[in-house]
């Protein structure tokens, strides 16, 4: 039994947010969590992107092909994007060192996973959860890099990330 989020965290509006987000993704990380009560997953990232596109607020994440989050997040039309305090650290590092595939993630790091308004997971220690719906997907193509040394240094075996936008639909935040 996964208990709803609003018991938990509460319900913002994003643009009342005041977090950088370039020390948000970047440097305190998130978790990427995609499925449902059913069957979910999340991976750690510290790549993507917060801001506007299309007149929405949106969230851009990025998922290679292997990792097994990658299958929940073709089959969802939603995903979470979980930040948490700087305690949480080794549980980042294990959620993105590890795979879903072979351990029980939440039973390791003790997550508590939180029921979204549109079916997503989120988590009770995370500080905020964003939930998007995804609006458009695509992969990173070789062709497309214009400055190719740069980005493709991250590439060594074509293994290129296929990246979700997703209009951000619910906000919530720790209560104070």
């Amino acid at each position: 039994m996964i208990n709803k989020i609003e018991g938990y965290l509460a319900k913002t509006n994003v643009t009342s947010l005041n977090d950088n987000v370039f020390n948000l993704i970047d440097k305190e990380w998130m978790l990427i969590t995609a499925g449902n009560t059913g069957s979910f997953n999340t991976m750690t990232a510290s790549w993507g992107t917060l801001g506007i596109l299309w007149n929405k607020p949106v969230a851009i994440c990025f998922i290679r092909p292997h990792r097994y989050t990658f299958e929940f997040a073709e089959k969802s039309d939603y995903f979470t994007l979980s930040f948490f305090d700087e305690s949480f650290r080794g549980i980042l590092n294990i959620c993105g060192s590890k795979s879903g595939r072979t351990i029980d993630k939440i039973k390791e790091t003790c997550l508590k996973p939180l029921l979204t308004d549109n079916g997503g997971i989120g988590y009770e220690q995370a500080r905020m959860v964003i939930e998007c719906r995804k609006l458009y997907a695509d992969f990173l193509k070789e062709d497309n890099f214009v400055v190719p040394d740069t980005a493709l240094k991250n590439y060594p075996s074509k293994d290129f990330h296929k990246f979700y936008i997703g209009e951000i639909v619910n906000c919530y935040l720790k209560h104070s």
